[in-house]
C-alpha cells in the first residue's frame, strides 16, 4: 500500500514509521524541514512544501497513493484547508484527524472518508486497561462491540478452548492467541516474543501467560472479564 502522511507531530510521525515497519511504502509531507530532516532515514520519503499551496500539493504523487492522512495536530484552521484540499483533488481515500467535536463536524461537512481520534482513542484503551483487570489492550469496531486482548484467565490455564466453551458459556468468539515462545538470537542470547498462533483449533490447549484475542459484544466481554480474574 502506499500512503502520504502530512504533518510530523507525534501521531504521524509515528504513524508513518509503523506503517513503513510492516512494509508500506510512505511518504510524509511537512512544512517544517526540522521535521522532516528527523524522518528522512526513517520512512520512504520525506517532502517539505507548503501544504495549504494547492499547487504545491499537486506535485505529489496523489493517483499512484492509495490513502492520504492529514494528522496536522497544532493548527486546527491549516488541518482543515489542508483536509479541504485534498478533498477536492479526489483522492482515493481520505482520512482525517479531528481535534474537537467542532472540528470533526467540519470534516464530515467536507466530506472525509474516515475521522481519526488518536487522543480519544488512547483514552478509551488506558480506561479499559485500568478498569478491567487482565485487559491488554482493545480495538473499538463500534459503541458495542470489539475486539480486546485478554490474558489468560487462571482457571482456563491448562484446557482447551473446547473444553472451555468460549461462545457456548460466554458468547464471544476467540478469534487467536498469542503465546510468549522463548528464541535464540544469532549470537546465543535467549529472548521471549510475543507469536500469534492464527486461527485456533478447539484442541488448542492454553498456557501460561497466553493472550486471548477475542471478539464480542462490549457487555459480554466485560462479564467475561470480571466474572474470571
Amino acid at each position: 500500500m502506499k500512503y502520504i502522511i502530512v504533518g510530523f507531530g507525534v501521531f504521524g510521525s509515528s504513524l508513518a514509521e509503523k506503517l513503513v515497519s510492516q512494509g508500506n511504502e510512505v511518504i510524509g509531507v511537512d512544512m517544517k524541514m526540522q521535521r522532516v530532516n528527523e524522518l528522512k532515514d526513517k520512512i520512504t520519503h520525506v517532502v517539505c512544501l507548503n501544504v495549504t499551496d494547492a499547487a504545491a500539493v499537486e506535485t505529489l504523487p496523489l493517483k499512484n497513493t492509495d490513502v492520504v492522512i492529514v494528522c496536522i495536530g497544532e493548527d486546527q484552521g491549516a488541518n482543515i484547508m489542508v483536509t479541504a484540499l485534498f478533498k477536492n483533488l479526489n483522492v482515493k481515500r481520505l482520512i482525517g484527524r479531528s481535534l474537537n467535536p467542532l472540528h470533526e463536524n467540519v470534516l464530515q461537512a467536507i466530506g472525509v472518508h474516515e475521522i481519526v481520534r488518536p487522543e480519544e482513542e488512547t483514552a478509551e484503551r488506558w480506561a479499559k486497561k485500568l478498569t478491567l483487570r487482565g485487559m491488554v489492550d482493545s480495538f473499538e469496531l463500534n459503541e458495542n462491540y470489539s475486539i480486546v486482548e485478554v490474558l489468560v484467565p487462571e482457571i482456563f490455564i491448562g484446557k482447551s478452548i473446547e473444553e472451555i466453551g468460549f461462545r457456548r458459556e460466554f458468547n464471544i468468539l476467540v478469534l487467536t492467541v498469542v503465546k510468549n515462545i522463548e528464541r535464540k538470537s544469532i549470537i546465543g542470547k535467549t529472548k521471549i516474543v510475543s507469536e500469534v498462533q492464527g486461527i485456533p483449533k478447539p484442541e488448542t490447549i492454553l498456557e501460561k501467560d497466553d493472550i486471548l484475542v477475542v471478539y464480542g459484544a462490549n457487555r459480554d466481554i466485560k462479564k467475561f472479564i470480571s466474572d474470571n480474574r
